[in-house]
């Protein structure tokens, strides 16, 4: 098994709760693939305890299972040979042979599984800790990966178990300092990878058996056997219903429709219908709404915020007739402008604060036909860096920075006393800048910070 990277303040928090007295609830949640198993797995080492993987099954196959491993660790051969068919009688009988002073877990994973085939469970279990288990030395953890149902049904004040977890962890993707580790390939190739797949551990993995990231596209993404090619269909139908208007949807913002108005013509959905839509992709961290940092907040525009749906809507999607016939090449400028996106967006996310770590907020700017790629404000100094992000070789920085400067006397904030910074990423430089208010940095500074 690999080594957990990138885990450790998750695991401290966990640790902390295991090691203060009384019974603990935890509940850990997030997307697929990210790793919370893993997790649990890390935590749950050197203690005594029943780690339980649920399936997506039936009510009668989950409580069976469950009701083994409970027997196995309890030594209860009543509890093993019991027919139980409904979770308030497992766990009635639990709290008559669960000792109430020894320290032990009760881990659940893919708990949403089993909401999903009996949603009163949740209130049968709630019970269950209001009459007994509060009153014990049991740390009970529960593990979620259908967003909506862990939020719904464990995390939302209107849940049967609201108010009574001690601690509750979204478990997200790893930021790239910490996913190229998961990667044995130079700097920028390992760069290209993380555009595609976002820092989700089980992309990482199947991503490290390649040596570049070209041939991780053609043959995981682009051939109809490939590990991706299904994947949105899986994720997208765990959650929604309609899962064809929501792949509609994402689609249209692929293409670049990114105010409410275009997503509805786009999709032919009503424009005052398109907001639920919009607002369900977004509480599940598909997408996201953007406004500028300084300015009109009122004119945000929406965005694919995960970078594996991003790539895929954008290259797979699109291409999927060809892609069943093995006849699919993506252009090699169609990649550069989706990279040239996604590089700003690692910079403005990721690393801008590592060189600029005085600013007190940053950001994408832009009015009417202008824009900024970053954007970072320091309130107290009142200092203001403007940034451009370039995913090109053998860029000009005095040809950016002149434009740059233009934009940047358009933005309204403190123009008369504020100290001015600029700032260009990108791949690699023509050379140096006459401009002394300026710093370059290159795919080779950025390897060299991230080290």
């Amino acid at each position: 098994m690999i080594r957990l990277i990138d885990r450790e303040h998750e695991l401290s928090l966990l640790n902390e709760e295991w090691n203060r007295k009384g019974a603990k609830l935890a509940v850990i949640y997030g997307r697929r693939r990210v790793g919370k198993t893993r997790l649990v797995v890390e935590f749950t080492k050197g203690k005594k305890g029943v780690f339980f993987i649920a399936e997506d099954v039936s009510k009668k196959v989950q409580i069976g299972e469950l009701k083994a491993k409970l027997s196995e660790f309890l030594m209860d051969d009543f509890l093993r040979k019991a027919e139980i068919a409904e979770w308030r009688d497992l766990f009635e009988y639990l709290g008559k042979v669960i000792p109430r002073r020894q320290r032990f877990y009760i881990a659940i994973d893919e708990f949403s599984y089993i909401i999903k085939n009996d949603p009163a469970v949740v209130s049968s279990l709630q019970k269950f800790w209001d009459t007994f288990l509060s009153d014990t030395q049991v740390f009970l953890l529960l593990s979620g990966s259908v967003f909506g149902l862990m939020s719904e049904n464990v995390l939302s004040s209107s849940s049967p178990l609201y108010g009574r977890r001690a601690r509750d962890l979204l478990v997200k993707p790893l930021p790239f300092k910490h996913a190229r580790k998961f990667l044995r390939m130079p700097f920028e190739e390992s760069l290209k990878v993380y555009m595609s797949t976002g820092g989700v551990p089980e992309y990482l993995l199947k991503a490290g058996n390649y040596g570049n990231a070209a041939d991780f596209w053609a043959k995981e993404f682009m051939r109809r056997d490939g590990y991706f090619y299904r994947e949105p269909y899986f994720l997208l139908s765990q959650e929604f219903k309609e899962i064809k208007t929501y792949f509609t949807i994402i689609n249209a913002i692929a293409y670049g429709n990114t105010k409410p108005t275009d997503i509805a013509n786009f999709t032919g959905v009503e424009a005052r219908e398109i907001y639920p839509y919009l607002d369900g992709l977004i509480r599940l961290g598909f997408v996201e709404r953007i406004a500028p940092v300084l300015g009109d907040k009122k004119t945000g525009i929406y965005m694919i915020s995960d970078v594996f749906f991003d790539f895929w809507f954008n290259f797979v999607f699109s291409n999927r007739e060809r892609i069943e016939r093995d006849n699919v090449t993506v252009a090699a400028q169609n990649i550069n402008r989706y990279l040239g996106k996604r590089f700003e967006l690692i910079v403005r996310n990721e690393l801008f604060h590592i060189f600029f770590s005085r600013a007190d907020r940053s950001g994408r700017w832009w009015h009417k036909d202008k824009e900024i790629d970053i954007v970072g404000v320091n309130e107290r100094v009142n200092e203001i860096v403007f940034a451009e992000c370039k995913w090109e070789d053998g860029v000009n920085p005095d040809e950016i920075l002149k434009k740059l400067r233009e934009k940047a006397a358009l933005v309204k904030w403190h123009n008369e006393d504020r100290k001015e910074r600029y700032a260009v990423f990108a791949k690699s430089f023509a050379g140096k800048s006459k401009d002394k208010d300026a710093e370059l940095f290159s795919l080779k500074d950025l390897e060299k910070v991230l080290k």
